[in-house]
């Protein structure tokens, strides 16, 4: 017990040290080993070991010429990441709250998260009186149309991830069958949206759209989800124009300009 208890305070120290070399670089630009062993007060090797599996996460970049150390890439990498989700809720509630008004259903935001869709945002409708409050639930990714779209633009090893354990049954409609739900996800990157009708709840019917970042890859989703009865198969096809053209309104507003 004691010996776990020292390898998890010498972890704890570990994470302090790196994270010490982080904000050094950030206050001093550049640093030598030897200069970065002397802040911390610790022997050059093990400044050097902080800094060498910091470069090896690109959290730092040495500079080959002069071999001193400085920000990598890896920190603008997390930097944006969370910017983009910022921005992603401040540019997506003006033109969320506006289409919520048109269609009177609820309009939800949505971000990948592991092997979830994390709800970051939620509109309301002037229909949904007593609409579920998503915001800050996370989803199961294959029984939603905001999990089936940032499932469909995530990298293939995710889809292995979700699939790996059985898929849980939300209702008799819930896909569950892996190639099932592969089949359905090409469909979605085809027709450009998805939609999940009874699938999550009975009586609950969403279409989502894909919202891109700047870089083009897909930042978040948005969805339009009401009543079924309010929703049925002859609506789909208009709501999820208007879901589209508002995602891609979004898209623009976060720096991207192609087309979907």
């Amino acid at each position: 017990m004691s010996n776990e208890g020292e390898r998890d305070s010498t972890g704890v120290q570990s994470v302090d040290r790196a994270l010490s070399v982080l904000k050094l670089l950030a206050r001093h630009g550049e640093l030598g080993v030897s200069e970065i062993a002397a802040e911390l007060g610790v022997h050059r090797s093990t400044a050097f070991r902080l800094v060498a599996t910091l470069e090896n996460h690109d959290l730092v970049h040495q500079n080959d010429e002069r071999g001193r150390y400085r920000l990598g890439v890896g920190v603008l990498r997390l930097a944006g990441a969370t910017t983009a989700r910022l921005d992603v809720v401040q540019e997506g509630r003006r033109i969320g709250t506006r289409l919520a008004a048109e269609i009177g259903e609820t309009v939800n935001i949505a971000i990948l998260d592991r092997r979830q869709a994390l709800y970051v945002d939620q509109m309301a409708g002037t229909s949904a009186l007593q609409a579920h409050n998503w915001t800050g639930r996370r989803i199961a990714l294959h029984a939603t149309s905001n999990g089936k779209v940032l499932l469909a633009h995530a990298p293939d090893e995710r889809f292995e991830e979700v699939v790996a354990e059985p898929l849980p049954r939300f209702t008799d409609h819930t896909i569950t069958d892996p190639a099932l739900l592969r089949e359905e996800l090409d469909g979605v990157l085809r027709q450009g949206y998805a939609t999940a009708v009874d699938e999550l709840e009975v009586g609950l019917t969403a279409v989502a759209a894909p919202i891109r970042g700047a870089d083009g890859t897909v930042a978040a989703s948005l969805s339009v989800s009401g009543p079924t009865f309010r929703l049925p198969a002859d609506r789909l096809a208009t709501v999820a124009a208007q879901a589209v053209t508002a995602a891609t309104e979004i898209s623009s507003r976060l720096g991207w300009y192609g087309s979907l």
